[in-house]
């Protein structure tokens, strides 16, 4: 990874149209970039997409940057970031059902034993998941799957930032003792 220093001369000579320092700029913040996404989608086509449309908007609004304000790879984070949750939002939540196998692509142990326990355990969190109510479950995991903030949460579910703590706070109870935690 390059310095900061670095990443902001490559983004000053992407503001001036440099293909070079583009490419430069890419191949050091991809994996980066590409790992914040993936996160949030847990799906490797849509990442791709959203990898692809980061890095031309970080092609178009180059000249934007401002040093000051954040650092490169918080301003290109924050990007590709913003990106992913619009396509979060515009797809409704991924389905329960679906979590297993997103989940086990995220899962990249050479070890297949410890991937197969860490699938039980996902299975089993997952079941877990299930018996919450629907809004429950959508709050959880977009509480602590997507990363969404408490204020991001109550705004979506109209509801004050404390009732959505106190939400989370027993839907973990009942998955916890669902767990035998």
């Amino acid at each position: 990874m390059l310095t900061p220093a670095e990443l902001v001369g490559l983004i000053e000579a992407v503001a001036k149209g440099d293909q070079a320092a583009f490419e430069r700029l890419y191949a050091a913040t991809r994996a980066k970039l590409y790992g914040v996404v993936l996160r949030i989608l847990r799906r490797q086509d849509l990442a791709e997409e959203v990898i692809q449309e980061t890095y031309v908007k970080i092609w178009n609004s180059a000249g934007q940057f401002n040093p000051a304000l954040s650092s490169p790879i918080t301003w290109m984070a924050s990007i590709a970031r913003n990106r992913a949750i619009d396509i979060v939002r515009k797809k409704s939540e991924v389905s329960i059902e679906e979590e297993p196998q997103a989940m086990e692509v995220a899962a990249d142990s050479p070890d297949p034993l410890a991937r197969r326990e860490m699938t039980e355990e996902l299975k089993r969190l997952l079941e877990c998941i299930g018996r919450l109510e629907p809004d429950r479950q959508r709050l959880v995991l977009l509480a602590y799957y997507n990363g969404w903030s408490r204020e991001q949460l109550a705004e979506k579910f109209a509801a004050p930032v404390n009732t959505v703590k106190t939400w989370l706070r027993r839907s973990m109870l009942d998955i916890r003792e669902c767990l035998g935690l």
